[in-house]
């Protein structure tokens, strides 16, 4: 997989709003502004990098990958932080501070897997693999 600034900045802005929130969770506080921010700055972060996404494809770059793939990723990663913000709102307790965590580290590995789409994956099939394909295009799978 190919490392770039976007995975870099995506994996570090999850997994601090996850631990902003974990720790807030462990401290049994309410969700309160400081774990809300954290929230919205994944959100945040998901749509510069969606905008910024679109900018690269008009030009002259291009995904190895599935382009409904990478933008299903994209929406399902924007949406997230909207989820966690509405049930932090819906349900008051310290235990929304560890749902707004998940969404942080969950973001992260959806950035991990919008990178491998983007530049391609370098795993190699392997042999067993190999002999297991006609049977799989057989099957549908």
């Amino acid at each position: 997989m190919t490392v770039d600034g976007w995975f870099i900045a995506g994996a570090i802005v999850g997994v601090a709003s996850t631990i902003v929130c974990f720790v807030a969770a462990v401290m049994k506080k309410k969700p309160n502004d400081i774990t809300i921010l954290a929230l919205a700055a994944v959100e945040l972060f998901i749509l510069v990098y969606a905008v910024a996404s679109a900018i690269r494809l008009a030009g002259p770059g291009s995904l190895v990958g599935e382009a409904w793939e990478f933008w299903g990723y994209m929406f399902t990663a924007a949406m997230l932080p909207v989820a966690g913000f509405y049930w932090a709102m819906m349900e008051r307790t310290h235990w929304s501070n560890y749902v707004m965590g998940a969404v942080g580290v969950t973001v992260a590995v959806m950035v991990a897997r919008m990178a491998q789409i983007w530049y391609g994956t370098a795993a190699q099939m392997p042999a067993a693999a190999h002999a297991l394909l006609p049977l799989q295009l057989g099957l549908g799978l």
